[in-house]
């Protein structure tokens, strides 16, 4: 099951990590040099939560945390 928010959309992103070795050059060294990379995802913090929908039933879903700061959703108590 994918955990997007259903208020933004927000998803997992994919991405890369770079492994480098060596001294930097304004430190006095050659430079540094990269001697590997991977794939990564970045996954977005994505909470279950019972909301309040606009009909007024009461659902549970999954929300990101910046909608909930930002007061997008009404949470059911």
């Amino acid at each position: 099951m994918a955990r997007t928010c259903i208020i933004c959309n927000k998803k997992a992103r994919r991405g890369g990590t770079i492994s480098r070795r060596g001294m930097a050059k304004f430190k006095g060294g050659a430079g540094r040099k990269i001697t590997g990379r991977s794939k990564r995802s970045f996954r977005p913090n994505v909470q279950r939560i019972r909301i309040v929908t606009t009909q007024g039933s009461v659902i549970s879903a999954f929300v990101c945390t910046r909608c909930l700061k930002a007061g997008k959703v009404k949470k059911a108590l």
